[in-house]
């Protein structure tokens, strides 16, 4: 919209400045947006537009001026109305019940209704506002007086510029936590190391070093979050308690903490102090303690203050999540992959109230981009159940001898070569399960919880199977009797028939359990069930084409090129084939309806990233073809694009030929009919009707000599027939060769029909 006078311009400008400041309320505070990005970014470039031709039009409440100040020399001084004092500390809940006594005996009250609220770990600030308008803000210093930051608190989204809603008073000072929220801190990060930056050691270094920028244009390119606490000097009453002060600031356009919380009694306190420190992690920022205030603003009155902090308030600590130490020695430690991380073994220090001795290091880029040695002393960083990694090196306290540390040319294990394959950062065993370290891991992730969940099989046990050469491969676990665990060092009769039961109730298992026990690279527990509930057909996950994964809303193409990795390799292809021999997938029913309804030539073509083939033209695309193998034979006059366009897709087109086909082959033989033309579909299934094996479905156990597994499916399928991993009462054939498992037994206990090779053979129509 154009203005071709200043009044039009004036009526513009304000109009546009109050439709960006409703939607930056929207979106940074609410965290209800309505607005698309572009939407917004139109306006505001309108907004820029008008204000660049009317600079007599700007204002400092423009969000024009969030963009930042020219760069400063040093920061001026900013005098508090009212101090920023410090709070008392409440270090266990002996202490937090000794300062509500004390609150209570000076009031002569039975009980007190206190406000709590996360106790941030960030910065904390004092704006002022005069007449609406934000007109200076500082740090806290030495709580008097502090720094004057106004030009980079005001790059602060979250921070209103001008405050909105009714009963504003002329002077207002705000107190507030500035933060940088987890997501946010780890998108800094990824985009630092990207630019060869040294990255931030946590959020609140990386906060407090933005808001005290000299640049503000430096500062209003990080992701920096205000949360609101109360209020210093005010020239109106803004009520009777803090809750009603809180519910004040949020009217004014502030975002107020939603994990705050009225509390009647020391109890109450108590409880929300637990329960944030159990939820301390899930969290989408860092706290440090609990706080707790006298609700009732005139009793604050009557307690008072001491000359460094309230009587009406305290903080409760958390356990410390930092905490320095020395490094004794740096480990090559060797995962169930083959990865190897150095791993720092430290003098033991209490972390979070946990005995830290060990601490990960990543990987060797890590161990030198933080110039970590033995011998150097740390600062060790512990969150949550995540093993505690080293923050920082103080380089004043280094031995004179420290050296920096190497990773090792062959595996510690196995003394196998140890390689940096191309583009990776990781160093890796390439001994794979003949690595008796590689082999441990995979054991014990493969009967871990959230996989098999065989209990008794952990660490220990599964160093000792490998050690004494009992398990060479996940299918030997299945193979374990009483006799072999009770040569084990621990195992006596109750344990080893207790572990041999717990084997034995695993040898069922749902498919979201298997693939996460099988360990592909990269499927976790949530991932595995997943692919389990989108695709329920393990046959069609180990032959997919990572396209067809990306068609799986939550996997997507990288995912898929990780699995077909995995499955690409003949180790653990057999691996898993010989395990099968030994379990049944539990209610593996082939492919799912919610993915076969998803699939559709057109999200296959697009998947494929084709050069210049969007929607439109995969749609134009799948119109003429009735296979996805006759793509690449499209002649160019066909295709929806011309000239030199069309002849590079030609080539694109050409150079998939290969992958075009297997996915059509795949597709068809599990009755994913991909085209949405029904005439086609019901061609296609007339022709598999007319097919011998039509609406069979097979389960292969044991070893044939004619054929190996994949050609016999191939064989099936060819004639309409459906291969499935486990036995049920809807399976029609099971298909036993030599020393066939468990599905044997479970074919004769349904009556399922039980076909030897020369009678498979037969069935198939060969001799």
């Amino acid at each position: 919209m154009s203005a071709s006078t200043p009044e039009e311009a004036r009526a513009r400008i304000t109009a546009l400045r109050e439709q960006i400041d409703e939607h930056n309320h929207r979106y940074y505070v609410l965290d209800e947006p309505i607005l698309a990005d572009g939407e917004y970014d139109a306006l505001l470039h309108e907004l820029q537009a008008l204000e660049a031709a009317h600079p007599e039009l700007v204002t400092p409440g423009s969000p024009t001026q969030r963009v930042g100040a020219a760069p400063a020399e040093g920061f001026g001084k900013v005098v508090h109305g009212q101090p920023m004092l410090s709070l008392e500390n409440a270090f266990d809940d002996g202490e937090l019940r000794e300062f509500d006594r004390r609150v209570r005996e000076r009031l002569g009250a039975a009980s007190v209704t206190y406000i709590g609220e996360p106790k941030l770990d960030g910065l904390s600030l004092s704006i002022r506002y005069e007449h609406r308008l934000l007109v200076q803000a500082g740090t806290r210093g030495d709580g008097r007086v502090g720094e004057d930051i106004t030009n980079n608190v005001r790059t602060v989204r979250s921070v209103p510029l001008r405050l909105r809603g009714e009963s504003v008073p002329e002077h207002l000072e705000v107190r507030g936590e500035v933060v940088i929220r987890r997501r946010d801190f780890e998108a800094l990060n990824t985009a630092r190391l990207e630019r060869g930056e040294r990255p931030f050691a946590n959020p609140r270094n990386a906060a407090a070093g933005s808001v005290r920028q000299l640049d503000p244009k430096v500062a209003a390119q990080r992701p920096l979050t205000l949360f609101a606490f109360g209020v210093g000097e005010c020239s109106i009453s803004l009520g009777e308690t803090h809750w009603q002060v809180l519910e004040q600031l949020g009217a004014w356009g502030f975002l107020v903490n939603r994990e705050v919380r009225r509390l009647d009694g020391v109890e109450a306190c108590l409880n929300y102090y637990r329960e944030l420190r159990e939820r301390r992690d899930s969290l989408d920022y860092e706290i440090d303690g609990v706080v707790f205030k006298v609700d009732d603003l005139r009793l604050r009155e009557v307690l008072g203050y001491t000359a460094r902090s309230p009587r009406w308030a305290i903080a409760s600590k958390l356990p410390a999540r930092e905490a320095t130490t020395r490094v004794r020695r740096i480990l090559p430690s060797v995962g169930r992959t083959g990865t190897i991380t150095p791993v720092a073994e430290l003098e033991p220090v209490e972390v979070g109230g946990v005995r830290v001795g060990r601490a990960t290091l990543h990987n060797l880029d890590e161990v030198r981009r933080k110039d970590v040695r033995e011998g150097d002393t740390v600062m060790v960083r512990r969150a949550g159940d995540v093993i505690p990694e080293i923050v920082s090196v103080i380089p004043e306290a280094r031995p004179q001898r420290a050296e920096p540390w190497e990773m090792p040319g062959h595996c510690p294990a196995c003394g196998a070569e140890v390689i940096r394959p191309d583009g990776e950062v990781d160093y890796r065993c390439i001994g794979s399960l003949q690595c008796p370290a590689q082999l441990s891991e995979s054991i014990r992730h493969f009967a871990s919880r959230r996989a098999l969940d065989i209990e008794g099989l952990g660490d220990k046990v599964a160093e000792q199977l490998v050690d004494t050469g009992l398990v060479r491969e996940l299918a030997d676990v299945f193979t374990l009797d009483k006799e072999q665990l009770l040569g084990l060092e621990g195992f006596a009769e109750v344990a080893a028939t207790n572990l041999l039961k717990a084997i034995e109730a695993r040898r069922r298992v749902p498919l979201h359990r298997l693939l996460y026990a099988i360990g592909i690279p990269g499927v976790g527990a949530d991932t595995a069930r997943l692919l389990a509930a989108q695709l329920g057909d393990l046959d069609f996950i180990r032959r997919a084409h990572p396209v067809l994964f990306a068609l799986v809303p939550g996997i997507g193409r990288t995912m898929g090129e990780e699995i077909r990795a995995f499955f690409a390799d003949a180790r653990n292809v057999g691996g898993l084939d010989r395990l099968l021999e030994f379990i049944e997938i539990e209610g593996e029913e082939g492919v799912a309806p919610e993915y076969a309804a998803g699939v559709a030539a057109a999200a296959i073509i697009r998947e494929l990233g084709l050069p210049k083939v969007g929607p439109k033209r995969a749609a134009e695309l799948a119109a003429k073809i009735q296979r996805l193998d006759e793509l690449p034979e499209l002649p160019v006059q066909r295709l929806p694009v011309a000239g030199t366009e069309g002849e590079r897709l030609c080539d694109a087109l050409r150079q998939h030929k290969a992958d075009l086909r297997a996915m059509d082959e795949l597709l068809l033989a599990k009755n994913l009919h991909w085209t949405s033309d029904r005439s086609r579909a019901r061609i296609r299934g007339a022709e598999q009707a007319t097919t011998p094996l039509a609406g069979k479905t097979f389960v292969l156990t044991g070893s044939l000599e004619r054929l190996t597994r994949d050609e016999a499916k191939t064989r099936i399928e060819a004639l309409g027939g459906k291969v499935t991993g486990s036995v049920s009462s809807k399976t029609d054939y099971v298909v036993a060769g030599a020393a066939a498992g468990s599905k044997r037994d479970r074919a004769e206990q349904l009556g399922v029909t039980i076909l030897d090779e020369s009678a498979f053979h037969e069935l198939l129509g060969e001799e």
